[in-house]
């Protein structure tokens, strides 16, 4: 899909078909509300129930007439993930231009459904997701732990998926152009709670542009099945993997840089250095003598340089973000 000579970005006379996706799961009470207010500009509403226990595919059907809605159902629940990817499909089957990816539970405003799609739209963006970071005086509203558990998850996502500018990894609300779409590997995007972030790092694989879009925080009275144990745990043995397969495909198995010798390079001094010192630092505090300035210079010397080497790398992978969109007229 690559190509030598890129297309004028797209403007508004194009007959842009748009779509929103709504995965399902206990929102009954709020999915009709959700709906009404998805504007005139989504051409087709795509509700995918995920083995709700509440029925509210069923629901959505026995009490919504908006003929731009198809609702689907899960056989078994596949998490937030599973549920999306379902949409997903069913909006390249139908030929969408945008997939938009919204909650039901009424955190997401669709008013800014406009402002999620307009940098695709300008050809500056192939995917867009929401920051609700942005604006310190909805930072100061967030619950204190929220707060934090998103600034540890966000510093791993930067890690894992080399998107250095993203915040707000675990923020659903995002819109993707379907060409993009289309080269995901569907069958290995994490279906779960890591969805978000596992999209980040397939993207990044991709080369595709991602922006974050300013948003209000918006908490009701619905109750977060995200625990601190899943962020230990399944979180952050998820990002460990997908940092390690983002630097070697696009280091030393699509590419090989000045980055590829300085991050291994810095690692084994670093090690060295570290564990070096500490090693005569328990020797000499064991026998009760003093350290020689040697010794001490054969530790702090290789340390230093690991630490700059790695300074080095990751000053060369934040610049390494990409640019230039995916996506073509």
């Amino acid at each position: 899909m690559l190509g030598s000579a890129r297309a004028e970005p797209m403007t508004d006379r194009f007959d842009w078909r748009i779509a929103v996706v709504i995965p399902c799961f206990q929102v009954k009470k709020h999915i009709l509300n959700v709906i009404g207010a998805i504007g005139p500009e989504v051409t087709k509403i795509y509700v995918v129930d995920d083995k709700c226990p509440e029925e509210s595919g069923k629901f959505v059907v026995d009490n919504c007439q908006d003929p731009r809605i198809t609702v689907s159902f899960n056989a078994v629940n596949l998490g937030v993930g599973g549920a999306v990817m379902a949409g997903y499909q069913a909006a390249l089957k139908d030929g969408m231009h945008i997939v938009i990816k919204i909650d039901g539970d009424e955190q997401m405003d669709p008013a800014l459904i406009p402002r999620f799609v307009q940098p695709i739209k300008d050809g500056r963006a192939d995917y867009t997701k929401g920051n609700r970071f942005f604006n310190l005086d909805n930072v100061r509203s967030m619950p204190a732990l929220r707060l934090f558990g998103n600034a540890v998850l966000s510093f791993l996502n930067k890690l894992s998926s080399g998107y250095w500018d993203i915040f707000d990894p675990t923020n659903g609300y995002t819109a993707i152009h379907t060409e993009v779409l289309r080269e995901l590997p569907f069958d290995k995007v994490s279906q779960r709670y890591f969805f978000e972030s596992d999209m980040l790092f397939r993207l990044n694989l991709l080369k595709a542009v991602v922006v974050d879009v300013p948003m209000d925080a918006k908490y009701g009275d619905e109750v977060s099945n995200l625990k601190v144990s899943k962020i230990v745990t399944e979180f952050l043995g998820k990002h460990a993997r997908n940092f390690y397969k983002r630097i070697f495909y696009n280091y030393y198995l699509r590419d090989l840089s000045l980055a590829s010798i300085e991050l291994p390079l810095g690692l084994l001094l670093f090690i060295f250095g570290t564990s070096f010192g500490l090693l005569q630092w328990w020797h000499a505090a064991a026998n009760e003598l003093a350290t020689p300035a040697g010794t001490v210079m054969l530790s702090a010397l290789p340390t230093l340089m690991g630490l700059q080497l790695i300074l080095a790398f990751l000053a060369y992978d934040i610049g390494s973000v990409p640019r230039t969109p995916r996506h073509f007229k």
